[in-house]
């Protein structure tokens, strides 16, 4: 027992819904909104110290709770209902201990509540929903743990808070290991900042159809010179090669234009929309043929098939890693859908605020162990779900760039946030600064 374990007091949750400036694809579904879940906790430790920590996260029911039979608001009605039943099991929770403790107890009962909210619909509420809907709940966690003493919850991770090894989390392979060893106590100074070049975003001047507007960049090339970018995420369609292959070079002909020669980077989404891997190692090679320059500058490939690796055993990614590292991402729930994941080829790992502070650095200590490819990745978080993602790709070792595209989608969320953390949401020369990111609770010192 330590005397900072935590003991729970008080929850509270919130809704807040935002439009986005243009549209955004996710799996071939056009999204032009947001709603944010914000939980607030209070907790107590054993010696008395009272705190409030917070969390918020985008609700993004498209992404994690994918389905043609049931519509958007009732993907995300179902989602708003399980925070509710969240925030009860949540309040009722009379563990004692460090927030990964409490995370540890409280998952199964979050996943028992979606399985009982799931018979009351047309198909169940799949685990990635579940994560997502419980993840502000976490991040309030750790936010209450640092504040309640007084330091960033990244201080917090070692023997001195922490009761148990790794292997109490992650079973034997990990025994004797703290989870200190895999995180870093300080943020990096800065990273380099991935730009979401969506599948209806336009490149050229030629093609905006409809203006927004609103004084923000209307095409890439805009955004390249607005932002100074040298890392570009390109989203595909998986199921359409010529057009994936002939998108890939656009995007690279733009960047050109912009910065001829330029420390160019990108990563390639394909929303697990490639219908075979075949499909995949295609269209690698039709890019390499039809320009080696653009094939050179992808560092990563998104989980490109379908994310129930256990239906799709077949799906084998070795000769697609052996040209570009091939991370998880939808698949990503636990550590034995990542072990999974290496079995069948794929050799990195994209970590997401949005699956749980807790599970995002479990997750991370064991892809280090394994020597796994380390990415961070987004949901559209603006405002405090940014600051979340950020602190997470700031304190993991071997993180090499961050992705943020709320300021394309939805700055009206941002707003108040930017005057606060300038470094975070005003992006120079490509990069985001990540060295404010030292504060109380979960970095940000709020």
């Amino acid at each position: 027992m330590k005397s900072t374990d935590l003991r729970l007091r008080e929850v509270n949750y919130s809704f807040t819904d935002y439009l986005y400036r243009t549209p955004i694809k996710f799996g071939g579904v056009p999204v032009d909104r947001v709603t944010l879940l914000d939980v607030t906790l209070t907790v107590e430790t054993r010696a008395g110290q009272i705190a409030t920590g917070r969390g918020s996260m985008p609700l993004g029911n498209v992404w994690s709770f994918p389905s043609r039979r049931l519509r958007y608001e009732q993907t995300l009605q179902a989602m708003k209902t399980l925070a509710g039943e969240l925030a009860r099991i949540t309040s009722q929770c009379r563990e004692i201990g460090h927030p990964l403790d409490l995370t540890h107890h409280l998952e199964p009962l979050y996943h028992q509540a979606a399985a009982e909210l799931s018979q009351l619909l047309p198909e169940p509420i799949p685990p990635l929903c579940t994560l997502v809907v419980a993840s502000p709940f976490d991040a309030a966690l750790h936010d209450a743990m640092g504040k309640a003493i007084g330091v960033s919850c990244w201080h917090t991770y070692g023997r001195d808070f922490v009761s148990h090894d790794l292997g109490h989390y992650l079973g034997p392979e990990f025994a004797g290991e703290d989870l200190a060893q895999y995180v870093l106590r300080e943020p990096v100074p800065s990273l380099p900042m991935y730009h979401l070049v969506g599948a209806l975003d336009p490149l050229t001047p030629a093609d905006v159809t409809t203006p927004v507007g609103d004084g923000l960049p209307e095409t890439l090339g805009e955004w390249i010179a607005y932002n100074g970018l040298t890392h570009l995420k390109i989203k595909l369609n998986g199921d359409d090669m010529a057009w994936d292959v002939e998108r890939v070079l656009r995007v690279d002909a733009v960047a050109e234009e912009q910065h001829s020669g330029g420390p160019w980077t990108y990563s390639l989404d394909f929303n697990e929309r490639c219908p075979e891997v075949s499909a995949l190692l295609e269209f690698l090679h039709r890019l390499r043929e039809s320009n080696e320059r653009a094939f050179a500058r992808v560092a990563y490939i998104e989980q490109p098939t379908a994310r129930d690796l256990k239906a799709h055993r077949h799906q084998t990614m070795h000769a697609a890693s052996a040209l570009r590292p091939v991370v998880i991402d939808e698949s990503l729930l636990d550590l034995e859908s990542l072990q999974l994941a290496r079995e069948m080829g794929y050799t990195g790992a994209a970590l997401k605020a949005c699956k749980g502070q807790s599970q995002s650095l479990l997750m991370a200590a064991a892809a280090q162990k394994y020597g796994l490819f380390l990415c961070v990745q987004d949901l559209t978080c603006p405002g405090a779900s940014l600051l979340q993602s950020a602190s997470l790709a700031a304190h993991i070792p071997g993180v090499q760039a961050i992705e943020a595209n709320a300021r394309q989608y939805v700055p009206a969320a941002n707003a108040g946030w930017e005057e606060r953390f300038p470094g975070v949401f005003h992006v120079r020369n490509g990069v985001m600064d990540t060295s404010c990111l030292n504060g109380i609770g979960l970095g940000t010192g709020l």
